[in-house]
């Protein structure tokens, strides 16, 4: 109690509250250990790392997506490269293209806008909510006639109000996408994310509660959708019972992406999937006891979160007064000694949160195109959507949480002690820089 009601802090000259860092946030990764090697080693052994047919294939990915299913509930899973790919295909097997529109929160991953923006239709920036994700008010303000779906992410690892957001895509007869590429093992009411909407898309990149440094997992519930799915995470083909390309089927016939996931993928991801709801307790349990500790400090705003049990808990939000308090709070924290390896920031201010926010999307607020013509924004079919403005100011929440946020990783293996000391450290800046 002493140390964290000193009156200096360690960023104006005083003692940090700890010297010795804390662990990567790596989540999955931090996991990784003998279960990834054994199944890793068994296809090299097999020398069969290609997911359809092999020497000797030993079926990782297609475990995998049958225990995903049986752990989340999902009738149909898909393994693909990664979520990035995952979103290009949900926006193809919709059949979203030149015309369309589809909705999306402004604090999202780039990856959401860019699936839009490749499939040849409008993204259309919707405000968020106290929860951080899609304002339910606002998508039923937002939604028109060029509205196709609407694209609800589940950021920093907790569903927001996605039950209000399903229903109303439902009443609308409009699908919806979810993104759930921080939120692997998260739910809300008792349901998995990914099982309200249409097609629901998990990442396995690194910085993901589960890895396999690269990789993804695409669900949905509807049998035809995801046999359009499948073609299209392939070449845009079925494949026979042997596995080789069958191009007779006239009903898969279509333009595939050739993000196949291999089956050294498979088996790094096979094994973290075993591991997930150790590693989201570990996350999730650290996180709400560091905020209670908190969340009767004057000043020190806590992100609503709906269904705290379905939180899986990689990231703690804090809102401050304003965009200064939220800078040097942040900073302040990081100088107690809160940060990773290497001093790794570990507590920043959503204006350094990079892409996640609308606004510090370059290729979004400029409208920039891969191609000469400037597709999609110069696409006849979307000149309805020539005054949609990307820039700071289009969402007024979403801006008021960028300038005020402040984002603390949750490592997933911290010990007590960690924990204390982050307590600790936040506390001890409250007192200082709110009082």
């Amino acid at each position: 109690m002493k140390q964290e009601l000193s009156n200096r802090l360690a960023i104006d000259g005083g003692v940090p509250v700890r010297t010795r860092a804390l662990p990567y946030e790596f989540p999955g990764a931090n996991w990784i250990g003998d279960e990834e090697r054994e199944l890793v080693d068994r296809v090299v052994t097999a020398r069969s790392p290609f997911r359809f047919y092999g020497e000797d294939s030993q079926h990782m990915v297609e475990t995998l997506e049958r225990e995903w299913c049986a752990v989340f509930g999902h009738r149909h899973a898909v393994a693909v490269a990664s979520a990035t790919s995952g979103l290009s295909i949900a926006m193809s097997a919709l059949g979203i293209g030149p015309g369309d529109e589809v909705l999306l929160p402004g604090y999202l991953w780039v990856s959401c806008v860019a699936a839009v923006v490749r499939s040849g239709a409008i993204p259309r920036l919707v405000d968020v909510d106290d929860t951080f994700c899609l304002d339910p008010a606002s998508i039923e303000r937002a939604i028109g006639p060029r509205s196709r779906a609407v694209l609800a992410v589940h950021m920093n690892g907790a569903p927001g109000r996605i039950r209000e957001i399903a229903a109303i895509c439902a009443r609308h007869g409009i699908p919806l996408i979810e993104d759930c590429a921080q939120a692997a093992g998260a739910s809300s009411g008792g349901t998995a994310v990914g099982r309200f909407g249409a097609i629901g898309v998990f990442s396995f990149q690194l910085n993901k509660n589960m890895t396999s440094g690269e990789g993804g997992m695409v669900v949905c519930e509807d049998p035809a959708l995801h046999r359009r799915i499948v073609a299209l995470h392939d070449l845009g083909y079925a494949r026979n019972e042997s596995g080789r390309l069958d191009t007779g089927d006239e009903t898969c016939q279509l333009w595939g992406y050739g993000v196949r996931m291999s089956e050294l993928a498979g088996a790094l991801a096979l094994a973290q999937l075993r591991k997930l709801p150790r590693i989201a307790t570990a996350m999730r349990t650290a996180k709400w006891r560091i905020r209670e500790a908190v969340s009767t400090i004057p000043g020190l705003g806590l992100r609503s979160i709906p269904c705290p049990e379905g939180d899986t808990g990689p990231f703690l939000i804090t809102l401050l007064r304003d965009e200064d308090t939220a800078r040097r709070f942040a900073a302040a924290v990081h100088a107690e000694g809160i940060a990773g390896p290497d001093g790794r920031a570990l507590c920043v201010s959503m204006r350094d949160w990079g892409l996640h926010w609308y606004s510090n999307i370059p290729s979004l607020v400029r409208r920039t195109s891969n191609s000469r013509d400037g597709f999609p924004w110069s696409h006849p079919a979307n000149a309805f959507a020539a005054d949609y403005a990307y820039g700071a100011g289009a969402l007024p929440f979403c801006d008021d949480l960028h300038a005020r946020g402040v984002v603390l990783s949750i490592g997933s293996t911290l010990a007590e002690p960690d924990v204390d000391d982050i307590i600790v450290a936040l506390r001890k800046v409250a007192h200082l820089v709110l009082s």
